[in-house]
């Protein structure tokens, strides 16, 4: 009897969260949410005390999990836009950190990501390219070949 009162607990808990698949409005809203708390952190650290701005971080804190957890529940959903697929470069795989320089062969236009936005990446900037290397993203400066910003483990 017992065991089968700790499985029915357990399938109460995971069901739920294996069962919530996130819509695209929803991975947004949440990180509205977060910019919105961020943007209230900010006016707390100008203008309020310390307990303010203690509150204000904690809800940052938590909209930030929370994005996070509706970003990884929108992928789990929608597997099917980040399969990696058959994909090989010419050249071996290098796990690239930030503040890395590539070589231009590693950062070619045949790498680059043409819709940054179907795959909710940011909008690269100027003289900017999101690439793919393998199953990672990176952002590059396309002038420099220095790496902004890294996505591991991006493609499924």
């Amino acid at each position: 009897m017992r065991k089968l009162i700790v499985a029915g607990l357990l399938a109460a808990t995971v069901v739920p969260t294996v069962a919530s698949a996130q819509s695209y409005g929803e991975a947004r809203r949440s990180e509205q949410r977060l910019r919105e708390e961020q943007r209230d952190l900010r006016q707390a650290q100008r203008h309020g005390n310390r307990r303010d701005i203690r509150e204000e971080r904690r809800d940052v804190r938590d909209a930030r999990r929370e994005a996070r957890e509706d970003w990884r529940d929108y992928r789990q959903s929608h597997r099917d836009v980040y399969r990696a697929g058959r994909w090989n470069a010419p050249f071996r795989y290098n796990q690239w950190n930030v503040g890395a320089t590539l070589r231009p062969n590693y950062y070619a236009p045949r790498y680059y990501i043409s819709d940054p936005y179907r795959y909710r990446l940011r909008p690269a900037g100027r003289d900017l390219r999101w690439v793919r290397h393998y199953n990672d993203v990176l952002l590059v400066n396309v002038r420099t070949g220095r790496v902004i910003e890294v996505n591991r483990g991006f493609f499924w």
